[in-house]
């Protein structure tokens, strides 16, 4: 099961003991801060979490898989999400 943005709100209201559409008001916030830092090119790092990282990608060579026809996939932007150590170990060892 995935976690998703409502059992998100649901953690900080019971464990914060905000009303809920506080809880929801601090989440939205706190993604909107996240969601700006990265569209303006800078990193997010969340210590014992990990670190967000915004990678150009040149502009390159692909093929379409049905029709195999060549195809020039554009330059863009990607966010590549690197784990922290803490992290890291605590996913390994459950």
């Amino acid at each position: 099961m995935a976690l998703t943005k409502d059992n998100i709100i649901n953690e900080v209201y019971l464990k914060l003991g905000l009303k809920k559409n506080q809880a929801r008001e601090v989440v939205e916030q706190l993604l909107e801060i996240m969601k700006r830092t990265l569209a303006n090119g800078e990193d997010l790092l969340i210590s014992g979490f990990g670190k967000f990282v915004v990678k150009e990608k040149r502009a390159r060579r692909g093929r379409n898989p049905q029709t195999r026809k060549d195809l020039q996939l554009r330059a863009r932007r990607v966010v590549v999400f690197k784990t922290s150590g803490i992290l890291r170990k605590k996913i390994n060892s459950s």
